[in-house]
C-alpha cells in the first residue's frame, strides 16, 4: 500500500487542503492520503482549547473520500508534534521502508531547516511541496514541486470572517462558537 501523510495545523481545515490531497491521489497513485492534525504545533502560537475541534473537522471534511483517513497519532502523545516522530511513528505503523511521502506547502517547507532534528527528516521523507506563492530552493531535500495551481485561501481568513467552503466545516464553526 503507498500512502502519503498531510501533517497541518488544519487551523481550520478548508478546499485548499481538500484539493491538494485529491491531486495527490490523482497525480500520485497513492492508496490513501492520511490527514494528521497537529495536537501542539511548535511552530506557530495556537489556542490548545481548539485541539479538538480542529480534528473534528478535519475527520468531517476527510469522509467525504474513501481514501481520505484521519489520524489520530499526533493527539495521542498530547504534546508538541514534530513531524520527524509523527514520521518515524507512521513508518513503524504501516512498516514503510523507503521514504515516507509527505503534502507540505511551500510556506511551511521554506523554514524546515529549522524544524526538530530537520537534518534526521531529510532521510525519512519525500515531500511533495504545494505553491503557495512562494520559490523554494532546497538543496539535499528530497522533494518536489506539485504542479497544482496556487490557491489563495487562507485559514487566518477564515478564522476573521468565518466563511469556509466546506459546509459541514463552517457550520461546526457557527455551532461551536469557534474563531469569534
Amino acid at each position: 500500500m503507498t500512502i502519503c501523510i498531510f501533517p497541518g495545523t488544519f487551523n481550520p481545515i478548508h478546499e485548499a487542503h481538500l484539493r491538494m490531497a485529491q491531486f495527490a491521489l490523482d497525480n500520485y497513485n497513492f492508496d490513501k492520503i492520511i490527514f494528521i492534525p497537529a495536537y501542539l504545533p511548535p511552530h506557530k502560537e495556537i489556542n490548545k482549547n481548539l485541539a479538538k475541534h480542529r480534528f473534528k473537522m478535519v475527520q468531517m471534511a476527510a469522509s467525504k473520500n474513501p481514501k481520505f483517513e484521519v489520524s489520530d497519532i499526533e493527539f495521542l502523545s498530547e504534546g508538541k508534534s514534530y513531524s520527524l516522530i509523527t514520521i518515524k511513528k507512521i513508518r513503524e505503523l504501516y512498516r514503510i521502508k523507503e521514504k515516507l511521502n509527505v503534502i507540505i506547502g511551500t510556506d511551511a517547507f521554506a523554514k524546515i531547516e529549522s524544524w526538530y532534528k530537520a537534518d534526521e527528516l531529510k532521510d525519512l521523507a519525500h515531500f511533495i511541496v504545494f505553491n503557495r506563492g512562494e520559490i523554494i530552493k532546497k538543496s539535499g531535500w528530497d522533494y518536489e514541486i506539485a504542479g497544482l495551481d496556487f490557491l489563495d485561501i487562507s485559514s487566518t481568513e477564515i478564522r476573521k470572517n468565518h466563511n469556509n467552503s466546506i459546509k459541514e466545516v463552517k457550520e461546526y464553526i457557527e455551532k461551536n462558537g469557534l474563531y469569534a
